[in-house]
């Protein structure tokens, strides 16, 4: 299959993955571990994911008024994930982990991803939401936790947006006071300092189900002042851990459930696997102890809440990226097998077509090869720009004390570019794959479609567009003086350089330098009246110029090692995988990169058009 050997490409040719076995941490792995680890994950997404993708979606969550209902494959499949032991693959071993780096572990999960969306968002935020426990928590809640989450035992959501205040998360309403009543065994002190909680929570994925011994819910709430008023903007907000059940001191389960009830079930056009929830905190219906608010417990510090939470959600932007990057190939995947196998229409000849002739298959078509050509160039690119991030992940925790605050620069900078990016073109991916297909992609009797609205969820997960843009050109690129731009210029500038030296690359490296230009002189103009609302009046046409830049980039490296393997014939993939790599990145300069120069005009020039129009006027 295509995607594995890209995999392999990306992990390998280009990554150089196996080069970290050369650190301590993960000394004891080696090309053969990653393989091994790779092909279970292959065998397992295949064979209890995929068949079922199509079910969770047809079959959706249900609420009786009293538990939710799932199909029984999505338990299954969860189950096989679980014993798999990959969801601490990336942990500590002390922690039961395998202590994967972090880029084997995205690119295993990248199997998942493709499969079932819908199944593997479950153990992706249950993931996130330990690996913020371990980053923010004290010993025994990483202990009482974490530990159960990584082991498989519970699941984990995270819990932002309310009813009034989806992206504006200074606007929370929900409270939480101290509690110092309690003097039951889950009181341990240890756990924290413990709050009652009352709000609502909305959109929350995995809020309520019956798999698992509990589910572990990260909560934004804010602590009233002695007034108590809550503290408006984001330093009022904090971090708790609300337990579906209750435990005991060693961690288990009572039984007793926590004052967290489901208001309802949000049904969406996509994602259907997944159960989305409105979670109600503290409205009586569990009391605990006699008495309604929700047990919580404060992580991290006082007023630290969003600092902490972004731990989750940085990580799940990479997550959302991935997943929004395999719905990509797992669209052109299936529109390549189509069209390699429908036959329709004949060649053109001199004199037009010879209507006498056989039927040729619809990728002989200049169109359909455009096509197929845009969804290549888009979800591989994607998916190596998710699997750039995860490996400047284990730069940041491996490298030397320069190359991990470099690898953490690039990571600030290319966050918001690998939710968005991904989530926008790779949902064009699908579109084109349904066009493929042509009144076939528009039936359930082929999967595109329901590609298609899986990935429509992407644009707004972990952040709208507008908010990715905001947060590149409001704060990523100009912060200590630019210096994360000025650090992802350098190594841009070194590809630049390399590629010039390559024989059918240097045009690329003139055009990619050019470009970059164009993204240093848009920045500068951007901010040269130093009024944020000019600046930003043009995020996202600015987010969009600078995604694609990024991903010519990332085009450029993969050509020069595409070509490296060609020439030394040492590739691990074959020689036809390389040319087909050499050609995706011929079509993303060609028809791609250009994009760029509308984008960025309105944004160097400061354009007040949609910042000006009335509300009236529409």
């Amino acid at each position: 299959m295509s995607h594995r050997a890209t995999v392999d490409f990306l992990l390998h040719d280009w990554l150089k993955s196996d080069t970290l076995t050369a650190r301590e941490r993960y000394a004891e792995h080696n090309r053969e571990t990653f393989t091994a680890v790779l092909d279970l994950s292959e065998k397992i997404a295949k064979e209890q994911f995929a068949p079922h993708n199509r079910l969770i979606d047809t079959q959706e969550p249900e609420f009786d008024g009293e538990r939710v209902h799932l199909p029984a494959e999505t338990p299954a499949a969860l189950q096989a994930f679980i014993e798999s032991g990959l969801t601490a693959a990336a942990q500590d071993a002390e922690l039961g982990g395998m202590q994967l780096p972090m880029v084997v572990d995205m690119a295993a999960m990248s199997f998942f991803f493709k499969a079932s969306v819908g199944i593997a968002a479950y153990p992706m935020l249950t993931k996130g939401n330990a690996n913020t426990i371990l980053a923010h928590g004290t010993p025994r809640q990483i202990e009482v936790f974490a530990k159960p989450s990584l082991e498989g035992r519970n699941f984990g959501t995270m819990c932002l947006s309310e009813p009034q205040a989806g992206s504006s998360l200074s606007d929370i309403l929900t409270r939480a006071v101290p509690d110092a009543e309690g003097s039951t065994p889950w009181d341990s002190d240890a756990f924290g300092p413990r709050y009652r909680l009352t709000g609502n929570k909305m959109w929350i994925s995995g809020g309520e189900h019956e798999m698992g011994e509990n589910i572990i819910h990260l909560v934004l709430a804010k602590i009233p002042d002695a007034q108590g008023q809550l503290v408006p903007g984001v330093k009022g907000i904090s971090l708790f851990i609300v337990p579906r059940v209750l435990v005991d001191a060693d961690g288990h389960p009572t039984g007793q459930r926590n004052d967290v009830s489901l208001a309802g079930l949000n049904h969406k056009c996509g994602y259907r696997g997944t159960v989305n929830t409105l979670l109600n905190f503290g409205e009586g219906r569990f009391p605990v102890e006699g008495r309604a608010g929700a047990v919580g417990y404060l992580i991290g510090k006082q007023g630290e809440g969003l600092k902490c939470m972004f731990t989750l959600m940085n990580e799940a932007r990479i997550g959302v990226g991935l997943g929004a990057a395999m719905l990509g190939y797992a669209g052109y995947e299936a529109s390549l097998d189509y069209a390699l196998q429908r036959p329709q229409g004949r060649h053109l000849g001199a004199g037009g077509k010879d209507h006498a002739s056989k039927q040729i298959p619809i990728i002989e078509h200049t169109d359909v090869k455009r096509m197929l050509l845009a969804q290549k160039a888009i979800s591989e690119g994607a998916l190596a720009l998710a699997l750039l991030c995860a490996r400047l992940v284990d730069e940041e925790a491996t490298g030397t004390p320069e190359e991990g605050e470099r690898a953490n620069l690039l990571l600030e900078l290319l966050t918001p570019i690998v939710k968005s990016w991904p989530s926008e073109w790779a949902l064009e991916a699908n579109s084109l794959a349904i066009q493929v297909l042509g009144g076939y992609g528009y039936t359930r009797d082929f999967p595109v479609e329901q590609y298609w609205r899986d990935n429509r969820l992407n644009m707004i997960h972990e952040g709208t567009h507008g908010i990715q843009g905001m947060d590149l050109l409001g704060r990523k690129v100009i912060m200590n003086g630019g210096k994360a731009l000025m650090v992802l210029a350098e190594r841009i500038s070194e590809t630049i350089h390399k590629a010039g030296q390559v024989e059918g690359l240097a045009s690329y490296a003139n055009e990619l330098a050019q470009s970059l230009q164009k993204v240093g002189a848009t920045t500068k103009a951007a901010w040269s009246t130093g009024v944020p609302e000019e600046a930003l009046a043009n995020a996202t046409p600015f987010l969009q110029g600078f995604g694609h830049t990024v991903l010519a980039w990332i085009w450029l490296e993969l050509a020069l090692a595409a070509q490296a393997g060609l020439d030394r014939g040492d590739s691990v993939v074959a020689p036809d995988v390389l040319r087909g790599k050499l050609a995706a990145c011929a079509y993303f300069f060609h028809y791609e990169l250009p994009k760029i120069d509308a984008w960025l005009a309105v944004v160097r020039r400061r354009d007040m058009t949609c910042a000006q129009v009335q509300k009236d006027w529409f």
